[in-house]
């Protein structure tokens, strides 16, 4: 179980009749660095409750991969998997498209593609990416809410702090068609100022933004 989410330790409260063994906290199953000057990003060492039990080598980005590796690492473990074995498939897999998936790279500027369908999934994207470019380095987020989770604009309020590390945001959203937002991008993106910017196909209103300065960027869409 995520150690981290208390809301599932709201729902163990209510009845749990089997063991139960957390990751992501310490004590439990967790994700370190496994050497020094490494990017966790490209490997991590697996320790359960303290004791070090074997390596990730991977090029799998993000806080959030990791600690589905160690959910499949710990659910191997409780069917008989050794933990060294474990970790050393996964240090073979290979991550599917539209996952942070490299487009291309030119005079510096790397594009990314990532499916994030809701804003836990685009906050964990982008801290994961700003963790692993540092803080010297632009993120231009390109955002199309797009998923049926999306288009219904439940979460629209947690967009904002979920693109916060991001230096500038462009949001585009269909006002027809089957991708048409039920809701207002450009309110949405409101609280992030003069960084963000929304379109849609049938407005050219958006918020204001200043010019951006040469630099080395980051994009991620």
């Amino acid at each position: 179980m995520n150690g981290r989410e208390p809301a599932l330790e709201r729902v163990l409260t209510r009845g749990c009749w089997s063991g139960v063994e957390r990751f992501g906290v310490q004590g439990g199953w967790e994700a370190l660095p496994a050497s020094e000057g490494v990017a966790v990003d490209e490997q991590f060492a697996v320790y359960w409750e303290g004791e070090r039990l074997g390596v990730v080598n991977w090029q799998v980005q993000g806080e959030h991969n990791q600690t589905n590796a160690l959910a499949v690492i710990a659910a191997a473990s409780s069917v008989g998997v050794p933990p060294v074995q474990a970790t050393q498939s996964l240090s073979t897999f290979r991550n599917v498209k539209r996952r942070m998936e490299v487009k291309g790279s030119v005079d510096g500027v790397t594009v990314y593609d990532t499916f994030a369908y809701h804003p836990t999934a685009i906050e964990t994207t982008v801290v994961g990416l700003r963790t692993r470019i540092g803080a010297n380095s632009r993120i231009l987020a390109v955002l199309e809410p797009r998923s049926n989770t999306m288009k219904l604009g439940t979460m629209k309020a947690q967009l904002p702090d979920s693109l916060a590390d991001a230096d500038l945001v462009f949001g585009y959203g269909a006002h027809e068609g089957r991708d048409k937002l039920g809701w207002d991008l450009h309110a949405a993106l409101a609280p992030l100022g003069n960084k963000a910017q929304a379109r849609s196909a049938t407005s050219r209103r958006s918020s204001s933004w200043s010019p951006p300065q040469p630099a080395r960027e980051t994009t991620c869409s």
